[in-house]
């Protein structure tokens, strides 16, 4: 029977999945507002080895992610969460025990070769209807800008007491929790999501890197983490020349990640209910700009940082927020898995490039030119997002069939795209899956099922 809401097994399903989604995501970013400062008695210490160790793991996220999440549809989503879950607990372990930015800048590497959020979000598909795949997904993104936020108070706060490396041992055993939470809270299951919704699949990867929609949204994903990462390797330092000692930060970046939430939950139902969110899209790359230039210009007033942070913090969430959402609904029908994975390749390349261009942003041109160089990046994203489709209307509906042959396939498509509202339609005889991408203000679903069940 159908339910408009989430069962109690895929409710336990997502939050299960969110928790290990969050330690993983807590673990990687905690480091993120204290290593400039606390690394500073590491061998080999300098700007760009900040950089290289803050956004190390994104480069073997990026080269790992897509070919994880294939794996997992080969051996099975949770042989491949347990083995990343372990690589990544190593990987902290090596850096906590490394009295050297290059040794902990390895750790960092083997931490994101622990690449499983492919495996997590295909794993959340395959146990959750159609209908409320997307509530889950919704559930795991959260938990992700959760951990952020916590990352900023916990890493500030606790590093005073026991140093990178007992943070590094956090982390750890963070992973092990992880790996607790999948083997006795996370149902077992034996059906799988469409192929097409879960994982990457080679063939389609480089028409879909192309394709121009999607584009735009990739170079934008990029562009914010590399933004992001970019940021933490001189923020904190200049903030210590502020006068705001290392503990202290929290105070900063806390109330202003609390209010920025607030303040995008109106956004995003705006955008939603007004049918505005590339409007609202636009708006928060400007004020992205915005807060960086702001942030070249504020010096001495850590009312005004605070501000800064407010304004940044609000944009980054409700953009975060957005992208993974657009990149759903835009994506050509039965290509989610892959468009996803293509998504996060770039998303951890930006993180890995950003590390590098802010240590070597800091020692070149110090933190107000890195800050005036990133707005310049979000202007030229701004530009290259206005030719965007606006994807309020937009959605992939996924529906089971028997399908018998090719013929059938094509005369059930003949059909389907006919339907009014129907945009896309994609049969794929082998799955017995049939895709219809939408304009979900004029197309009944009653309408497609009913010539599915005829013929």
């Amino acid at each position: 029977m159908y339910s408009d809401t989430l069962n109690p097994f895929e409710k336990r399903t997502a939050i299960s999945l969110s928790l290990v989604f969050a330690l993983r995501m807590l673990g990687l970013f905690m480091i993120m507002p204290v290593f400039a400062i606390y690394g500073q008695d590491l061998v080999g210490y300098s700007p760009l080895w900040v950089g290289f160790a803050i956004g190390a793991y994104g480069l073997t996220q990026a080269l790992l992610q897509i070919p994880a999440g294939m794996l997992s549809d080969k051996i099975g989503r949770r042989p491949v969460i347990y083995g990343g879950l372990i690589l990544f607990a190593l990987g902290s372990l090596v850096a906590g025990f490394s009295d050297s930015v290059y040794g902990v800048t390895f750790g960092r590497a083997l931490q994101g070769t622990g690449a499983i959020a492919s495996a997590i979000l295909a794993l959340a598909a395959d146990v959750t209807r159609e209908q409320q795949r997307s509530k889950a997904m919704g559930m795991i993104g959260v938990s992700i800008g959760l951990a952020f936020a916590l990352s900023m108070v916990i890493g500030p706060v606790l590093a005073p007491f026991i140093g990178l490396q007992g943070l590094f041992f956090i982390t750890a055993a963070g992973a092990l929790v992880g790996i607790f939470i999948v083997r006795f809270l996370v149902p077992n299951v034996v059906n799988k999501a469409p192929r097409g919704e879960t994982v990457a699949i080679p063939s389609m990867i480089k028409n879909l890197a192309k394709q121009p929609q999607l584009l735009r949204l990739n170079l934008g994903i990029f562009i914010l983490h590399l933004s992001l990462t970019a940021i933490f390797v001189t923020l904190p330092i200049q903030l210590i020349e502020m006068h705001l000692t290392a503990d202290q930060h929290w105070k900063i970046y806390l109330p202003a990640l609390l209010a920025s939430f607030l303040l995008i939950i109106p956004m995003l139902i705006m955008a939603s209910k007004k049918q505005k969110n590339k409007h609202f899209y636009l708006f928060s790359i400007l004020l992205m700009a915005a807060s960086l230039i702001a942030m070249a210009l504020t010096q001495d007033s850590i009312i005004l940082m605070f501000i800064v942070m407010l304004l940044f913090f609000t944009a980054f969430n409700f953009l975060e927020a957005s992208l993974p959402a657009f990149i759903s609904m835009l994506a050509p029908a039965g290509t989610k898995g892959t468009a996803m994975g293509i998504y996060s390749t770039h998303q951890f390349l930006g993180a890995f490039f950003g590390g590098i261009l802010g240590g070597l942003s800091y020692k070149l041109i110090g933190s107000s030119g890195l800050f005036l160089c990133l707005a310049g990046l979000m202007v030229i994203w701004f530009v290259l997002s206005l030719g965007m489709h606006n994807p309020s209307k937009i959605r992939t509906f996924t529906f089971s069939a028997a399908i018998e042959d090719e013929q059938k396939a094509n005369l059930l498509s003949n059909q389907l795209v006919a339907l009014q509202g129907a945009l896309e339609v994609v049969v794929i005889a082998a799955e017995q899956i049939v895709y219809i991408k939408a304009n979900t203000q004029i197309f009944k679903q009653q309408e497609a099922q009913h010539i599915l069940d005829a013929n």
